[in-house]
This record gives C-alpha cells, sequence and structure tokens, in this order.
C-alpha cells in the first residue's frame, strides 16, 4: 500500500513526514526541500489485534503496514513543468492514495509560496494540477484508443466512449473519480495512469493546540467524497524527538488520545476500503488486508501461497466473540468457531485458521 503525501511547498509535508516516521528527512523554511521521494513503511495499529494477542499471550504482533512517500510541493503550473513539475507528478501517479496536507495554522514565520494563507485556495491549486496531468493524459491515450477501436476491438471501443465522457469532465475541473468506469474496459484508469481517481484523505496543518478539522476543510473534503484529519506538525515534531513514556505523558496532558501517525495512518488505510482480519497462534498475532467482497480463499493467499492451493476449510470467528469466549480453546468447546469453505466472503475483524494439505 503505497501513500503519497502532497501538498504546496512549506505546507508541512516533510515535517509531518518527520513527526510520523523519525525518518529525518530534510525540513526547512524554503520551496522544494524535499527532492528525492522520502519513503517509510509505517504500521498500522490495531487495538484488535492487541487484545487479541494479550488473551492468547501472543508476544510476537504484527501489523498491517503502509509505505508513506513525501513527495515535493506542486506549484500552479506543475503540470506544463514549472518547479519541479512532471517529475513529482510521476511519483504520485505510483501510489495507491493521496494524502494532501493542507496549511491551516497562522505562524507568521513559515513562508507560504503564494503570500497568503488560504487552505482552499491550496488545495485547488493542487487538485487544478492533478486534473490537468489528467486532462493531457486522456488526451494521448485517445489518439491511440480511437486506432484501436475502428478495428471493432469491444474493450478498446469502450474506452474510447469512457475518455470522450472523461476529457469534458476534466475540462471543467471535475476529477476522474466522477465518471463511472465501464464494465467492458475495466482496467481504463490504470491504463490511463489517472491522478484524479486516487482516493484522498487531506490533513489539516494546524496550529498547536486545534484537534479539529477547520469546517472549511471538512465541508470540501466531505463534497469530494474525501477524507479528513487535523494534526499539528509541529507539536507532532516535538513530541517525535521523546521517548515513549515522556510522548505518551505529553499527548495525556495536551488531551490527545492517539498520534499524528494513527490518526493519519488509520485515515489513509481507511481510504483503500480494505477489510482487516486477524491470525492468532502461540506466539504470533497478525494483521491482514484484504479487498473487500474477497473470500476466505483470497485470504488464504495472503498468508501463504502453499495455504491458499491446499485450501481445505478454515475456522472462522469474529474478533469481539473470541475475546468474549476467553481464546480459541474455548469457543471451540463452545461451538463458536464456524467451519467455513473456500466461498465464504470475508468481513472485517474476522479471526480465522485455515486447514490446508
Amino acid at each position: 500500500m503505497k501513500v503519497g503525501i502532497v501538498g504546496m511547498p512549506n505546507a508541512g509535508k516533510s515535517s509531518l513526514f518527520n513527526a510520523l516516521t523519525k525518518a529525518g528527512a530534510e525540513a526547512a523554511n524554503y520551496p522544494f526541500t524535499t527532492i528525492d521521494p522520502n519513503v517509510a513503511v509505517v504500521p498500522v495499529r490495531d487495538r484488535r489485534i492487541d487484545q487479541l494477542a494479550a488473551l492468547t499471550g501472543a508476544d510476537d504482533i504484527r501489523y498491517d503496514h503502509i509505505d508513506f512517500h513525501d513527495i515535493a510541493g506542486l506549484v500552479a503550473g506543475a503540470h506544463k513543468g514549472e518547479g519541479l513539475g512532471n517529475k513529482f507528478l510521476a511519483n504520485i501517479r505510483e501510489t495507491d492514495a493521496i494524502v494532501h496536507v493542507v496549511r491551516a495554522h497562522h505562524d507568521e514565520n513559515v513562508i507560504h509560496s503564494e503570500g497568503r494563507v488560504d487552505p482552499i485556495a491550496d488545495i485547488e491549486i493542487i487538485e487544478t494540477e492533478l486534473i490537468m496531468a489528467d486532462l493531457e493524459q486522456a488526451e494521448r491515450r485517445l489518439e491511440r484508443v480511437v486506432k484501436t477501436a475502428r478495428s471493432g476491438d469491444k474493450e478498446a471501443i469502450a474506452e474510447e466512449a469512457f475518455l470522450r465522457e472523461l476529457i469534458p469532465a476534466l475540462q471543467s475541473g471535475r476529477a476522474a473519480r466522477t465518471v463511472a468506469v465501464p464494465a467492458e474496459a475495466p482496467h481504463v484508469l490504470r491504463n490511463l495512469g489517472s491522478l484524479t481517481s486516487k482516493p484522498v484523505l487531506f490533513v489539516a496543518n494546524v496550529d498547536e493546540g486545534d484537534t479539529e478539522v477547520p469546517q472549511a476543510i471538512a465541508d470540501y473534503a466531505a463534497a469530494q467524497g474525501a477524507g479528513a484529519v487535523a494534526v499539528s506538525s509541529r507539536l507532532e515534531a516535538e513530541i517525535s524527538e521523546l521517548d515513549d513514556d515522556e510522548a505518551a505523558m505529553m499527548r495525556e496532558e495536551l488531551g490527545l488520545e492517539d498520534s499524528g501517525l494513527d490518526r493519519v495512518s488509520h485515515g489513509a488505510f481507511a481510504l483503500l476500503r480494505l477489510n482487516t482480519f486477524f491470525t492468532v497462534g502461540d506466539h504470533i498475532a497478525q494483521c491482514w488486508h484484504l479487498r473487500d467482497g474477497l473470500t476466505v480463499w483470497h485470504a488464504a493467499g495472503e498468508i501463504h501461497g502453499d495455504i491458499q492451493k491446499g485450501f481445505v476449510r478454515a475456522e472462522v470467528i469474529g474478533w469481539e466473540e473470541m475475546l468474549e469466549a476467553g481464546g480459541t480453546g474455548p469457543a471451540r468447546d463452545r461451538g463458536l468457531l464456524r467451519l467455513e469453505g473456500r466461498d465464504y466472503v470475508m468481513h472485517d475483524g474476522d479471526v480465522i485458521n485455515v486447514k490446508h494439505t
């Protein structure tokens, strides 16, 4: 799972990246501090697996992970090569989702590339650049697809129709995600390398002490079908320099229930619309993820190809049921473990034990 962190120069992207990962990406008060995209593998902590591990005595907890890519700031005209231009649009294109950091703090000591603080204007600059980049891609793609469609290829015909609907949508400022993908050409967005079809999480970089997403950003995100969280990059950077106990004490004093890492990573994970399932043994408790609607046979493949190949059946129980039962053994004794075949559709929070040859 690759998530790109984007935003205007000095929006707080690299500071957030540092605070979340302690990876030490360079952060400075001038544009284009980040040249090559820094990448950090960040755990998506899940209290459910913590509780299951405590119940079973497992001492090795393995969370899901997200690869966060810290991508340099975009400016107006990036799709034409302004600033660092297309190099960074290409970096965004390689990600599965976008975390869009928006400046919402009022620190006058931090330079703004446009000379003002206006979160919605900043958002619209980035969105416009992504839309214009998609438009250029779509127009080039259409020229190629038309030739194939003339041969009678059904998928190419469907893709041509999609592109002819998409191009005017982009020209009017609408994102690619607003145009329905045809069933006859399910891979059109992948073929296009679309930027504006990617799910988005807006991260409002707020003043220290603020915990709420500014209403204007919340409204904009809701209108786009996007997520939104509030984080003070400066505060998170300060906390990241503390050891775990000191950090926990500081968060408690400030009334922060969780870290910026948890808010951003959970928000980004939710964008991908994945179900989480668990495997729990004597020593290892592990989180796994699966696209919504897939089966326990697919889940077995996430664990190991050989397990999927030799799949016989699976014991399945909801994580809350397992906690209430007191563990796998008591749950089995009480008949709470369901035996499911390969067509069972997985649900978020399922705990499974796959039987295989």
